[in-house]
């Protein structure tokens, strides 16, 4: 039974964190904002370019931001409706270009 409230208690916890409405000052604060916006803060703030892009479903894509002078990547998930969404950030970035497939 305490188990059970403990795991309720931190998925509440987590859940209200992820909803919660971010402060604008820092990238890392930034969980979900409109596409436009949140792309204008990596572009601008960041120095951030888009390494690539693909379909996740006919309402979602994923996209690999990376800023080179840095190394330092952000993994985003935009939708339909104009909201996105960073997944993860992360270091060492490297553009590995076409990886041939093991043969």
């Amino acid at each position: 039974m305490q188990r059970t409230l403990l795991t309720v208690s931190l998925a509440l916890t987590t859940a209200a964190t992820l909803t919660a409405t971010p402060a604008p000052a820092r990238i890392a604060e930034v969980l979900c904002d409109q596409r436009d916006e949140l792309r204008e803060r990596l572009q601008m703030q960041y120095g951030a370019q888009m390494m690539g892009q693909g379909v996740r479903d006919p309402d979602t894509v994923i996209e690999i931001w990376s800023t080179p002078s840095t190394g330092a990547w952000t993994l985003v998930q935009s939708y339909a409706n104009g909201r996105a969404c960073i997944l993860a950030m992360g270091v060492n970035w490297e553009g590995l270009g076409a990886v041939a497939e093991p043969t």
